[in-house]
C-alpha cells in the first residue's frame, strides 16, 4: 500500500490552531494522507505518554510514522566517542520508532570529513556494519534507512546507498529525490529518469525491497557544491517535479511511504501528490 504524508506538521496545521503531534493524525487523514515522519534530528525525546497518544490516533486514522535519526550521526568518523554515540543515537531513534509502532528509522549515513571517497566509504562500512551486526541480535520488523544526500561532501550517493543496503535484509533505502537531483545537478526531469534510479536499486538489493522503499519528495535549490535549501511546489525554477516522478512509481507497481519535506508545505504538497497519483491510477 502507497503512502503519502508529512515530514513534521505544516505551518497551516498550526494557523489552523493545533498545538501537538497527536492532533496531526486526524487532520491528515482529512487531507487523504496516511503517513508522518516524526523527526528526531536534534535527539529523541518522545515521552512514553506522548507517544501513546499519537499511535492511538494513529491507529484511529490508519496513520504510519516512520522516524528520521539526529542529525549528529556519522560512520565516517574512526573515533572511539564517535562510534558509541552513533550506537546510542540510532538505537534511541529505534526505541522511539518502535513507540510510535513504525517500521522505517530514516539516518544520515555521516559525511567524507578529511578522507579520500574511497577511505571514507571503507570506515563507513566497518564502523556501521559493527553496529548493524549487534542491531540485528535483538531488532526485528524494524529497517534502517539510509537516505540519499544532496551535497557532494556528504555520504549517500545512489550508488553508496544501494551497495550499503545490500548488506543486510534490515536495511532499506531512502531516496530523496530532492538530494539526487541536486548532486545530479536538475538532470531529474523524465519518467524515465526517475525509473532509471528505481531499476539500478532493483537490480542491486532486488524489487521486494524496493517496493518498500522509503522516500523524501520535495524541490530543492541547489548550486555548485550540491543542496542549499528546501522549497515548495509553488516553485517553479528548481525540481524535481511529481509528475514524472509518480508516473515511475506507478508504472513499476511500487508501494513506497513518499514523505514530502517542503518548506512549510508539506502537508499540502503530499496531497498534491497523493492527489496526482490517484489520477494515475483511476
Amino acid at each position: 500500500m502507497i503512502r503519502f504524508g508529512p515530514s513534521g506538521n505544516s505551518e497551516a496545521f498550526y494557523e489552523e490552531g493545533y498545538k501537538e503531534t497527536a492532533q496531526a493524525p486526524k487532520w491528515l487523514n482529512e487531507m487523504g494522507l496516511n503517513a508522518f515522519e516524526y523527526a528526531f534530528t536534534l535527539g529523541q525525546f518522545l515521552t512514553d505518554k506522548t507517544a501513546e497518544k499519537i499511535v492511538a490516533e494513529g491507529q484511529k486514522y490508519d496513520i504510519e510514522f516512520s522516524v528520521h535519526a539526529p542529525f549528529y550521526i556519522n560512520f565516517v568518523n574512526t573515533s572511539e566517542t564517535s562510534r558509541e554515540n552513533n550506537y546510542k543515537f540510532m538505537m534511541n531513534s529505534v526505541e522511539g520508532l518502535k513507540k510510535l509502532k513504525g517500521r522505517h528509522c530514516v539516518f544520515h549515513i555521516g559525511s567524507q570529513l578529511k578522507f579520500t571517497r574511497e577511505e571514507a566509504f571503507a570506515h563507513l562500512k566497518e564502523n556501521f556494519m559493527d553496529f548493524v551486526r549487534e542491531f540485528e541480535k535483538t531488532e526485528s520488523g524494524v529497517f534502517l534507512c539510509p537516505e540519499t544526500m544532496g551535497k557532494y561532501t556528504q555520504m549517500g550517493t545512489v550508488d553508496e546507498i544501494f551497495e550499503i543496503c545490500s548488506w543486510s535484509d534490515c536495511l532499506i533505502p531512502t531516496l530523496d529525490f530532492g538530494h539526487i537531483n541536486s548532486v545530479m545537478q536538475g538532470a531529474l526531469k523524465t519518467k524515465d529518469d526517475f525509473k532509471a534510479i528505481f531499476n539500478k536499486g532493483i537490480d542491486k538489493i532486488g524489487f521486494e525491497k524496493m517496493k518498500d522503499v522509503h522516500i523524501h519528495f520535495s524541490k530543492i535549490m541547489y548550486g555548485a557544491k550540491g543542496e542549499i535549501k528546501h522549497l515548495t511546489f509553488d516553485d517553479t525554477e528548481f525540481g524535481p517535479e511529481p509528475e514524472p516522478f509518480l508516473q515511475a512509481v506507478y508504472e513499476l507497481g511500487l508501494e513506497p511511504v513518499i514523505i514530502s519535506e517542503s518548506a512549510g508545505t508539506q502537508a499540502k504538497d503530499s496531497r498534491i501528490m497523493h492527489e496526482i497519483y490517484m489520477n494515475l491510477n483511476s
